[in-house]
């Protein structure tokens, strides 16, 4: 049986972080599905969600095994609906822990066997978030060295 995991987020921007821990995610599973999902708690995006699916496919147009979604409904949900047993999950501190361990457990009850993988982020990328991307790229700063495809030339 294959092993699916989604690796859920809003994505705003797709970073270098979050792009390390598909590539290590992919030792562990033999499909990654990058659900971009729409967050009732982020009203408006800052990039523009196709521009994401494209610039985050480009990144893995020789990787097979990686697959970009768009969805807008429970995480848990799209699990079912993709035959996927497990979420992946990036945390850079505990802080992110707490966070995501009160996700983790919801999404358990709601798909029975759901199982949550946390990777713990690499050093380097430690200190790179989409919000302070996206803060920094209001101001005109290009940001192209925290993403893995270019966003501007």
């Amino acid at each position: 049986m294959k092993k699916i995991a989604i690796f859920p987020g809003s994505f705003d921007p797709y970073t270098n972080g979050h792009h390390d821990i598909v590539v290590r995610g992919l030792k562990m599973f033999d499909e990654i599905i990058i659900g971009i999902g729409y967050n009732s708690a982020k009203k408006n995006r800052y990039f523009d969600i196709d521009l994401m699916v494209q610039k985050i496919e480009s990144v893995y147009a020789d990787e097979p095994r990686v697959k970009v979604m768009v969805y807008n409904e429970l995480t848990s949900s799209l699990a079912k609906k993709t035959g996927a047993d497990f979420l992946l999950r990036g945390l850079r501190n505990t802080t992110d822990f707490e966070y995501e361990n009160t996700i983790s457990q919801m999404n358990r009850k709601l798909k029975d066997g759901l199982e949550t993988v946390f990777l713990i982020t690499s050093p380097q990328y430690s200190a790179i978030t989409s919000t302070i991307i996206r803060e920094v790229h209001k101001f005109g700063i290009n940001v192209n060295e925290y993403l893995p495809y270019p966003l501007e030339e």
